[in-house]
């Protein structure tokens, strides 16, 4: 599920070279269970069973597979567990605590999601309404169809333009660029569609390359979501950034989330970490040893809308508590509770070819697994083999955070942990600590 599939491979690179790792990871060792920290024995879980969860994340830190990680799990509103274990960042020599920040990456296309919503309530625009409506240089985009024997691109004209449904739920046909094993995305590599020097000039990039399949046939991980920053930032008149913090981040109280972390509270900020290949160890790596991680102290000349947020933890739980609620925390209206029902429907036709993932059940497509808006969805728990509700709606980032929002048990449980590798499109802690959360939650009557 997350963003940098292709950045996390260019790290593991990177790391073959020399550079100082952790110290040697401990082994294993089954622990007593540890107490979580700030933890109530609220809301229908079964305390002692919640030790499971915590033993289970801080065993992450104790076996070295993780530098520091931080869990919290809240329910019908109440704060049941809230967990910091480990280093933040060893170059700074901080723990893992409260206001530690964290990049998102992907994590931000719930956001912008929302984001879109809001002008959506505005009369601003469509589902159904074509993408070059909005964005004209995508009026004559083609569609790849392979190569000729000459090895140049055979292309197709479109058989209907991409829809602002299909820029939301990965049907549009648009590369990402993210991995170099298509023609498509190799062009948005070629052409450093993410080097671009803010949103019109992403567009503009993007306009001169092929789609890689007809719109609406297909789930395929895309830009679409940057996209939608451009789109949000020409409807409202606004930097997206702006926009952003305005709309969403000043009105529920994230006030450490933004785009870029202010220079006051750059030593808050995790430090990223990627594996070296010559010995597994975890090492900790800078923007200045591996340029192609972004450097989140400065702010960007292009907002991501798809991967360009950094937050905290308590920052993105107001955002899920807003998500189950309807739209509203605090008194704070973002949202009809209408507009977070139609994004947390599912929005696949059934003639979508469904997307999977390393030959996992996991797909998008399927009867198991829809997409709503900037979101994957649980379709059927069962058929999904997941213990949390039909209608969960979730997603991650590419340095291992992930989050989920479980409106028919009213719960949401967010991860946080700093991590590159080359299995980044796959964190398995999100199935593990599923497991454990509903495994305690013994009385969901309470």
């Amino acid at each position: 599920m997350n963003r940098h599939v292709f950045l996390a491979a260019l790290c593991a690179a990177a790391l073959s070279i020399a550079t100082p790792a952790l110290a040697k990871p401990k082994a294993a060792k089954p622990a007593p269970r540890p107490a979580a920290t700030e933890t109530m024995p609220v809301a229908g879980f079964d305390p002692a069973r919640l030790t499971r969860l915590t033993a289970a994340m801080h065993e992450q830190v104790d076996t070295g597979k993780v530098a520091g990680i931080q869990t919290m799990l809240v329910r019908h509103g109440k704060l049941v567990s809230f967990d910091s274990y480990g280093t933040a960042s060893g170059m700074n020599g901080t723990k893992v605590g409260p206001d530690t920040i964290f990049r998102m990456y992907s994590q931000t296309k719930p956001m912008t999601g929302v984001a879109m919503m809001i002008l959506y309530e505005q009369g601003k625009w469509r589902l159904d309404d074509p993408v070059a409506k909005y964005v004209p240089e995508f009026a004559n985009l083609k569609v790849f169809a392979g190569l000729d024997k000459h090895g140049e691109p055979i292309l197709e004209d479109m058989k209907h333009p991409p829809t602002m449904r299909e820029l939301m739920t990965h049907t549009s046909g648009f590369g990402y660029g993210l991995a170099d094993d298509n023609w498509v995305d190799q062009q948005f590599i070629a052409k450093k569609v993410f080097e671009a020097h803010g949103l019109k000039d992403m567009i503009d990039r993007i306009a001169t390359i092929p789609l890689r399949f007809q719109p609406g046939t297909r789930w395929s991980y895309s830009i679409g979501v940057d996209i939608q920053g451009y789109i949000i930032e020409k409807l409202s008149g606004m930097r997206f950034a702006d926009f952003m913090a305005a709309n969403i981040f000043k009105p529920l109280g994230m006030n450490d989330t933004g785009f870029y972390v202010p220079a006051a509270n750059a030593k808050r900020l995790a430090g990223a970490y990627g594996v070296n290949p010559m010995n597994g160890q975890l090492v900790e790596i800078t923007h200045e040893m591996f340029p192609a991680l972004q450097d989140f102290t400065k702010d960007p000349t292009l907002d991501s809308g798809g991967g360009g947020t950094v937050s905290t933890t308590r920052d993105y739980a107001r955002f899920c508590q807003m998500i189950l609620n309807g739209g509203e925390l605090d008194g704070a209206r973002i949202l009809s509770p209408a507009s977070i029902a139609m994004i947390e429907s599912d929005h696949l036709e059934s003639t979508v070819v469904p997307f999977y993932r390393n030959n996992e059940r996991t797909a998008f497509g399927d009867d198991a697994f829809g997409y709503g808006l900037d979101v994957a969805l649980v379709k059927n728990n069962a058929k999904a083999g997941t213990l949390a509700g039909t209608g969960t709606i979730s997603w991650g980032g590419a340095a291992g955070t992930w989050f989920w929002i479980d409106p028919k048990n009213d719960l949401f449980f967010l991860g946080m942990i700093q991590r590159f590798d080359r299995s980044a499109e796959y964190n398995p802690l999100v199935p593990l600590s599923q497991a454990l959360v509903y495994q305690a939650l013994t009385h969901p009557e309470k």
